[in-house]
């Protein structure tokens, strides 16, 4: 398969791709917000920069994209067909990163969940699940 756009239309494309504030991670801070519960948004002081940090709690939740953080047997991951080898060492550094900074946030006390892009497909059991977790 062969890239359809020029290089410089490829690389404004992947510029506006951002880490904070995109679709999945709205609808997860509407849904909690809903719900009655407070956070604060992407501590700069944790490891990985969780996406919801409840600090009287002790949890945090991260939001991910499945492409992008390479999400186990999920239909949305598909790694591009051209230039695939750069493709796969930069998501799978992504992926290890994630499990570093899960292992640290662990280490320092604090709970920790992920919220998958796939996932929201289903808010009411997405709802179940986060509200198990922050009450538990």
């Amino acid at each position: 398969m062969v890239d359809t756009v020029t290089p410089q239309v490829r690389s404004r494309t992947m510029a506006q791709i951002k880490s904070k504030g995109m679709k999945p991670e709205m609808q997860v801070r509407r849904l909690l917000h809903r719900l009655g519960y407070r956070y604060r948004l992407h501590r700069k002081d944790l490891p990985g920069r969780p996406d919801l940090v409840f600090p009287a709690r002790r949890k945090v939740i991260f939001v991910n994209g499945c492409f992008w953080h390479l999400h186990s047997d999920c239909p949305k991951v598909r790694i591009p067909a051209t230039n695939r080898q750069y493709w796969l060492t930069k998501l799978k550094r992504n992926k290890a990163r994630d499990e570093q900074n899960v292992e640290l946030l662990e280490a320092n006390g604090w709970a920790v969940t992920t919220v998958w892009e796939c996932q929201l497909q289903d808010m009411a059991s997405t709802a179940e699940r986060l509200v198990a977790f922050l009450d538990s």
